[in-house]
Order: C-alpha cells, then sequence, then structure tokens
C-alpha cells in the first residue's frame, strides 16, 4: 500500500472514531506499528491528527475553554454530585493533592464539610474554601498566578508538588476519553495534572458527562493511568464501558454504585 494511501485510511478512521491506538490502526492497515507510527508522526507534523500515548487522535479544530468564571456557572447541578461522591473516598488522615478548576472548586466544597484531611492546592479558591472551615490542614502550593484561573503554575509550582507523596490525587482535566486519555486545553493546566497524579498512591479523575468521549489539544495521561472516574448520571452505559476496558479500574457514577473493571 502506499504511503498515500495509507494517510487517507488513518484519516477516515480517524473520522470515524476520533481515536485509535497504534495496535487498531496497524490491524486496520495490515501494516506494522512500527509503519503506522511513521505515518502518525508524519501527519502529526502536517497537522492532520495528534500523537498521545499508543495512539493518535483526531485534530479537530477546538475551541478554547470558556473563560474560568463562566466555567463555574456551568453544569453545577452535575458538579455537585461528582463532588460529594469524590469527598467520600479519602480518609481522616489522608493527603490530597487536588488541581485547580471548576469542579475541583466544587470538590473543595464538600470537603469543607469534613474533617481531618491535608489537602494541598494550587487553586487560591480552593485553599480559601477549605481554610474557612479550619478542619484540614491546607496548603497552597507557590508559583506564579495564572491570569484566568485563580491559581498557581510553572516550574516553582511543580517543583512543590514533587516534595509530597500522597494518598489522592484529584484532577479535572478538560476532556476524558478512552483512546485519548485525559487531555487539557493549555500546557500548563496538563503538566500540573500530570505532576499531581505522578505524585499520588490513587489518582481520581472528575469529569462531567460533557467531558466524556472528547478530546483536547495536550495528553494529562492515558486512560489506564486513571484509578477512580467520577463522573454524573448524564454519562452513558456505552461510555463506561468504554472506560472499563480501557483499563479504568473503578467508576463512579452519580447513582452512587461503585463500578469495578
Amino acid at each position: 500500500m502506499w504511503v498515500a494511501e495509507r494517510h487517507r485510511l488513518i484519516l477516515e478512521l480517524l473520522g470515524a472514531h476520533q481515536g485509535l491506538t497504534t495496535e487498531k490502526f496497524a490491524d486496520a492497515l495490515g501494516v506494522s506499528r512500527e509503519t503506522v507510527r511513521r505515518d502518525l508522526i508524519e501527519l502529526e507534523k502536517a497537522g492532520h491528527l495528534a500523537r498521545v500515548h499508543g495512539g493518535a487522535v483526531a485534530a479537530a479544530v477546538e475551541q478554547p475553554e470558556p473563560a474560568y468564571a463562566e466555567r463555574t456557572r456551568l453544569r453545577r447541578e452535575e458538579k455537585r454530585e461528582i463532588a460529594a461522591l469524590a469527598a467520600a473516598l479519602p480518609q481522616p488522615g489522608d493527603a490530597c493533592l487536588l488541581d485547580a478548576g471548576s469542579t475541583t472548586l466544587a470538590l473543595a466544597e464538600a470537603l469543607a464539610q469534613r474533617q481531618g484531611l491535608t489537602v494541598i492546592t494550587n487553586s487560591v479558591e480552593a485553599a480559601r474554601v477549605l481554610a474557612s472551615r479550619g478542619g484540614h490542614d491546607v496548603r497552597l502550593l507557590g508559583g506564579r498566578l495564572d491570569q484566568d484561573v485563580p491559581a498557581t503554575y510553572g516550574d516553582e509550582t511543580i517543583a512543590e508538588v514533587s516534595r509530597f507523596h500522597v494518598e489522592w490525587a484529584f484532577v479535572s482535566p478538560v476532556s476524558f476519553s478512552a483512546d485519548g486519555g485525559a487531555m487539557d486545553y493549555v500546557w500548563h493546566e496538563a503538566a500540573m495534572a500530570r505532576a499531581m497524579l505522578s505524585r499520588a498512591a490513587r489518582r481520581v479523575l472528575l469529569a462531567d458527562a460533557s467531558k466524556l468521549g472528547q478530546t483536547s489539544r495536550i495528553q494529562v495521561c492515558p486512560a489506564s493511568d486513571v484509578d477512580v472516574l467520577v463522573t454524573d448520571s448524564g454519562a452513558s452505559a456505552a461510555q463506561l464501558a468504554a472506560f472499563r476496558q480501557a483499563g479504568v479500574p473503578t467508576i463512579l457514577p452519580a447513582s452512587g454504585d461503585a463500578t469495578p473493571h
């Protein structure tokens, strides 16, 4: 098969599936995985797709995320459902890393009703909410203050994260799909989430149903690196089945029923 023909078929497959593994591309095309990897590199350089761990996702033109202030007003009920489930995971004495976002802010509000946790976060608002109740040991990570999201980012912040080892990391990316994994739109947010996940024994991803099956610019981690997915009641059975097949061991829908892999 000519190179141009392989490239055309790869893009057609991505148009139908949004994201596929290298192995699935190789099976569909009848070529080796090494050949597929070379093709994906060339297509990424041309701007036709985005490579992720183990495969590629479609390079659809994406709209930037809404501003943080707007995101805090969207899907409030779904975020409360997710926060209630996630807040029940850590036990008194546990330490948690919490990234910055509207869903993790909802989690901070739910955690504020509890006692006895150490919560380390780069979110100024989450730290304020948690500290206002006085029931937790709250640590705000230093670093450069972002202009949109009230949070710290950058090399200094990541260096601080590397000093900790905690029981739980809670992150809320822009999107989460079985093929593309967790993804963010902004590089420094992806870097922060990745750093936090690397320092935790249990990695928890918070994503309302509108984020599931979607992709964005920068991969945080593959789906198989997530220990717990916490979503809301709008998630379909097919979506959840895809995440189980991708290696997510525990899924918490808004019904409160944990679904082990």
